[in-house]
């Protein structure tokens, strides 16, 4: 085991955080974040421990889908300040040992993208065959719809050219056509330009709506994970240790070909949503049973390849792979007014209204989701325990504008209220009044010392990253108990779903040879017999990480 290897492949235990520049911090009192106001919070996330920020679109848009609708792949969006601004921010990151990502959005363009005008300015345009044209909607063309409550078609007739277009977003989102080789060699560009000014990878969009090619005229000149495997070769050319970390929301057995046959082959990680809807039947049942299926339903991977897990993201906690009765658990438990869900599928809540705000409920969560098998995910303002704004229509709800202060609009802006992009939580056992990052720096026991406290050791135990995994068999249903063993190095984490005590007894594989073991993060009690027996008393949604002492010394003894 060397250690040193480990940032070879540094996503594996990276500490990621998604944020939004325009919700984040505003420099300027135009209502609105921008790079400037995120560079003067860099240092905030340095202390927190977050090793690699995750950036939404930033690109000139005309915000119709809050940036995802991209009218220029090479720019800032003006709102949001200048390249220089941009290029100050990565370097500033940098400096503080943080790597910073980009979304990647090519699926589509905005229908207000010079690329679209020209292709809708004359059937011959030299961009026409850059989107996908039909005369007649293909009886065989990409099936369901994403958003059923705003659209009724995957295809939209253009007048001026009489002819339909494919969308598998909005209406003003026109697929490109991936099957076009010039479209590839343009993303190819678009990567490597933005590379070049000092990402360290992409976050990439709607990963099988880009490889997907039903509806186009013509078949592709080659396969389209043979593609994103030419993408990946030309990233590693450009930067070999860049990450590609995909959005690919199907079965395990469809998220695992997006990998490839080796590592980096293809994408190196995929944010685990199998994971994140078993994490939610697991919490309503207070039964660790989803858990213990999904995982042993979660294809192995490369040694070089990883799973990222996270609580929440920046759209409705998407509930597709539960059965209708099991979503229906869980809306009940968690999103029992109709407001509160989306699509009839997901809810458009955070966790910590979710949950009632009952504090070591909610840090359950996230010891879970830095205790599974893969690198963690924050979305901003999860490090506070921010709640949602259910003013804010449809998935916005998550994404209203960061609580740094119990100031006028929290810290957030100096412009006024009316003119801030989106309005704050005003609810006052949530809003900037009660939940900011100022008042939570001086209270040692606050959500935001806690997460530093949890970052921080998940960090030292890179066994979870680089280890491999097993179940403690522990008969008691609400314990989920993952053992991971790297080397010589042995952790065992324990988590009660419960809201009673429980007291458990197992017998883990080797244990009579173990030297003792060493609390590292959480509150319990255990007792290790000489015959091997392992005891364990946790408190009710109590969480005990330990490790394995193989020598006959405590760790750290002389």
């Amino acid at each position: 085991m060397d250690i040193s290897r480990t940032s070879d492949v540094w996503w594996k235990n990276a500490v990621i955080y998604c944020l939004d520049v325009e919700t984040f911090q505003d420099s300027d009192g135009n209502g609105a974040g921008d790079f400037k106001g995120l560079t003067s919070r860099i240092d905030h996330l340095a202390a927190l421990g977050v090793t690699c920020i995750w950036l939404m679109p930033f690109y000139p848009t005309p915000n119709q889908d809050d940036g995802y609708d991209i009218v220029d792949y090479y720019g800032v969006d003006p709102r949001l300040g200048t390249m220089g601004d941009f290029a100050a921010f990565v370097r500033t990151a940098r400096d503080r040992g943080i790597r910073v990502i980009a979304d990647l959005v090519v699926n589509h363009t905005s229908d207000q993208h010079p690329w679209f005008q020209a292709a809708c300015s004359d059937r011959n345009s030299p961009f026409r065959d850059w989107y996908v044209w039909r005369d007649e909607i293909p009886p065989h063309g990409p099936e369901g719809l994403v958003f059923p409550d705003e659209e009724d078609s995957n295809w939209e007739w253009h007048e001026g050219t009489k002819q339909y277009y494919l969308h598998r977003f909005y209406r003003h989102q026109p697929d490109l056509n991936i099957g076009n080789p010039r479209v590839r060699d343009e993303i190819r560009k678009i990567v490597g330009f933005w590379l070049q000014i000092g990402l360290s990878g992409f976050r990439v969009d709607a990963v099988p709506f880009l490889l997907e090619t039903h509806g186009l005229d013509n078949a592709m000149d080659l396969d389209p994970h043979d593609w994103l495997r030419d993408l990946r070769s030309f990233v590693m050319r450009r930067c070999g240790d860049a990450l590609l970390l995909g959005e690919v929301n199907l079965e395990y057995q469809e998220v695992r070909r997006f990998y490839g046959d080796g590592g980096g082959c293809e994408l190196n990680m995929c944010l685990d949503f199998n994971m994140n809807q078993a994490l939610a039947l697991a919490l309503v049942r207070e039964d660790a049973g989803a858990l213990v299926h999904c995982l042993r339903a979660m294809p192995a991977l490369h040694a070089d390849d990883g799973w990222a897990h996270f609580a929440r993201n920046h759209d409705e906690w998407s509930l597709d792979k539960l059965t209708e009765a099991e979503r229906q658990e869980v809306f009940r438990a968690f999103g029992p007014k109709e407001d509160m869900q989306l699509f009839g599928r997901g809810l458009r809540r955070r966790i910590p209204t979710m949950l009632k705000g009952n504090t070591d409920h909610i840090r359950l969560v996230y010891n879970l989701i830095f205790a599974l098998p893969g690198a963690p995910v924050l979305f901003y303002g999860e490090e506070i325990g921010m709640a949602e704004n259910l003013d804010i229509p449809g998935r916005m709800s998550v994404r209203s504008p960061m609580q740094w202060s119990d100031e006028p609009n929290g810290g957030f802006s100096e412009a006024p209220a009316e003119q801030v992009l989106r309005p704050l939580v005003s609810d006052r056992k949530c809003g900037p009044q009660a939940v900011n990052v100022a008042a939570q720096e001086h209270d040692p026991d606050s959500m935001l010392n806690w997460m530093q406290r949890l970052i921080r050791r998940r960090r030292e135990t890179p066994e979870i990253a680089f280890g491999s995994w097993s179940f403690i068999p522990f008969p008691d249903a609400a314990i989920f108990a993952l053992r991971y063993d790297w080397g010589d190095r042995t952790v065992l984490l324990l988590h009660n779903l419960g809201k009673c005590p429980c007291r458990s007894e197992c017998r883990p594989e080797g244990a009579a040879a173990w030297h003792g073991l060493t609390n590292i993060l959480g509150h319990g009690s255990f007792e290790q017999t000489k015959d091997g027996a392992f005891n364990v008393d946790l408190p009710a949604y109590g969480v005990l990480w330990l490790r394995v002492r193989t020598g006959g010394k405590p760790e750290g003894a002389s």
